[in-house]
């Protein structure tokens, strides 16, 4: 005789619940309250703060101790899905740290809390064993996600099947955490028409502690570039610090997708002209550059690394102390260094009253000055555009340089020249460029041609109106010519790549130009290998270019054919 439908389903709804983790596993007392309740998901709102509870879940991370999170993670499973809470357990004794792994189902006598926004348990007076091995499998997820949707999956054992990308470094070595995105973020002013989701997930590392030892995530270099990829990310979502994070539960595996690249190949017959901003290099220590004679001597050497390896005939320098002497000195360094002999062109030239200033170098071996300097000493820059013509030892025609260093983005005003898109002070960045518009006409009408090269940090990003305003008068914009959008970049700022290092020519002479290469050794780095590296980094430091400054020097090559 066939059993009742209603019989045969409640069979296997017995059995579903005995062959369940949380039906097999024996609690000592009754839970009062589920994780759900307590957070106040769905309708219903969170249970106060301080309420005695008794509740259950499944450890799916613990971070015990003051150098971790001071606690641990709990999940239970739901018909809505699964849902996870955090456990503040300061006190934790070394039996606790033992009873609470992954995959303990365990009870908690606890209080409810709250911190930085997020609810939690704490005051936790007493845990007691459920069961073993009862770790959920993580629920995989796609970035981004909603924000519904991660508001709901705090506190759960996520995991990311997808490959994740580093788009930003920067808090690496002061809070052990990356910036991860889909795809490598840019700047949505660098190209025109740029769309990109700006979602950022934060790697954290299990810890809210600054100046981690040892700092995680590095590679066998000492690095983790911008750009490497995470594969099968997997571990506790949470929002802290106002944003989104991740803390790990199993050790991220990196792929180097954007690897460390070599030495230029040197320019052979061509002529190369490049530009880098050196990132304050200050003989006066203490100020803007090196605190000290040993942070002076780490910056010598990584500069020296990166001109031997850059390999320019001339080169355009930005942020040079506004001292006579700190030039002669870094033209020194790099001379005896390298091996290969620089020279300053020389001139009166009016360097304007800023803490730093602009410099023009080359190697006597392969060029000629044929000019001192010409400086534009329009009231709109405050560091004065400088500019000096050149022509090979080997004959050829002359050309001319110019490089400048428009105003930054920082120290903005409350009112007037405000950000409005494109960074404060873009009406001054603007007047700068329509000056060095007029600065490059005279020096054509000078020299009788128009073969002019501008390079330079212009603080603006490729599709922003200064930049616009200087190839409306006729400039080409090397780098969007002759660089797919994913390269143009010199610079990162908080996890956005872009170029505000700009290589620019006009008609006649880029018809010349034959490469243009921005150089990744810098931008793409961690700033903790840099000269000013934090006390935890310093098993870190090597001399050599990579994190010789924040910004990625710019190589142009030129043929005359």
């Amino acid at each position: 005789m066939p059993k009742p439908r209603f019989l045969s389903a409640l069979a296997t709804c017995l059995l579903a619940l005995l062959l369940s983790p949380a039906a097999t596993a024996s609690c000592p007392d009754q839970s009062n309250a589920d994780l759900a309740a307590i957070k106040g998901l769905g309708s219903q709102p969170a249970l106060p703060a301080d309420r005695e509870v008794i509740t259950d879940g499944v450890v799916t991370g613990a971070f015990l101790g003051r150098d971790r999170l001071d606690g641990f993670y709990v999940q239970q499973t739901t018909d809505d899905g699964p849902v996870g809470l955090f456990v503040y357990m300061p006190g934790a004794t070394g039996s606790d740290t033992e009873l609470i792994a992954p995959g303990a189902h365990v009870q908690l006598h606890a209080r409810t809390g709250e911190f930085r926004g997020q609810v939690q348990l704490q005051r936790v007076e007493r845990v007691e064993l459920c069961a073993s091995d009862r770790l959920p499998a993580p629920k995989a997820v796609e970035w981004p996600l909603a924000e519904e949707r991660l508001a709901r999956l705090e506190g759960v054992l996520l995991t990311f099947p997808q490959a994740l990308t580093v788009t930003g470094n920067y808090e690496l070595a002061r809070y052990g955490s990356l910036r991860l995105a889909a795809e490598r973020l840019f700047r949505p002013t660098n190209v025109a028409d740029s769309h990109q989701d700006r979602s950022v997930l934060i790697l954290d590392d299990g810890s809210y502690r600054a100046f981690p030892e040892p700092i995680p995530y590095l590679d066998a270099d000492g690095t983790r570039r911008v750009g490497s990829q995470v594969e099968g990310l997997t571990g506790i979502l949470t929002h802290a610090f106002d944003a989104y994070r991740l803390h790990p539960t199993t050790e991220p595996h990196f792929a180097e997708a954007n690897p460390r690249p070599g030495a230029l190949s040197p320019p052979g017959e061509r002529l190369r002209v490049a530009t880098f901003n050196v990132e304050n290099y200050f003989i006066t220590l203490g100020q803007r550059g090196a605190a000290d004679a040993d942070e002076l001597e780490r910056q010598r050497g990584k500069l020296a690394a990166a001109v031997e390896g850059l390999r320019a005939d001339i080169l355009a320098l930005v942020e040079v102390e506004n001292d006579p002497e700190a030039l002669a000195d870094l033209v020194e360094q790099l001379s005896e260094r390298t091996g290969i002999r620089y020279r300053a062109v020389g001139g009166s030239a009016d360097r304007g009253s800023d803490a730093i200033k602009l410099a023009l170098i080359y190697r006597p071996d392969r060029v000629e000055a044929v000019s001192e300097l010409h400086a534009d000493n329009d009231r709109v820059h405050h560091r004065p555009p400088l500019a000096a013509f050149f022509r090979s030892v080997n004959g050829g025609p002359a050309f001319g340089v110019a490089t400048a260093h428009f105003k930054a983005k920082t120290g903005c005003p409350s009112q007037g020249d405000i950000d409005r898109g494109q960074g404060c002070w873009n009406e001054r960045r603007v007047g700068q460029a329509e000056a060095m518009n007029d600065f490059l006409a005279r020096l054509a009408a000078d020299a009788g041609h128009e073969r002019l090269l501008l390079t330079g940090d212009l603080n603006a990003y490729g599709a922003e109106d200064p930049i616009l305003t200087l190839t409306g008068a006729g400039l080409v914009d090397l780098m969007a010519r002759e660089l797919p959008p994913e390269r143009r970049y010199t610079y990162v700022f908080r996890g956005e790549a872009g170029y505000l290092d700009h290589a620019m020519a006009s008609p006649e002479l880029a018809a010349a130009v034959v490469a243009v290469q921005p150089w990744p050794i810098n931008a793409d780095e961690p700033a903790l290998l840099g000269y000013d590296r934090p006390e935890n980094a310093a098993p870190h430091f090597r001399p050599d270019p990579f994190r010789s400054s924040d910004h990625d020097p710019i190589a142009v090559d030129l043929e005359w054919r």
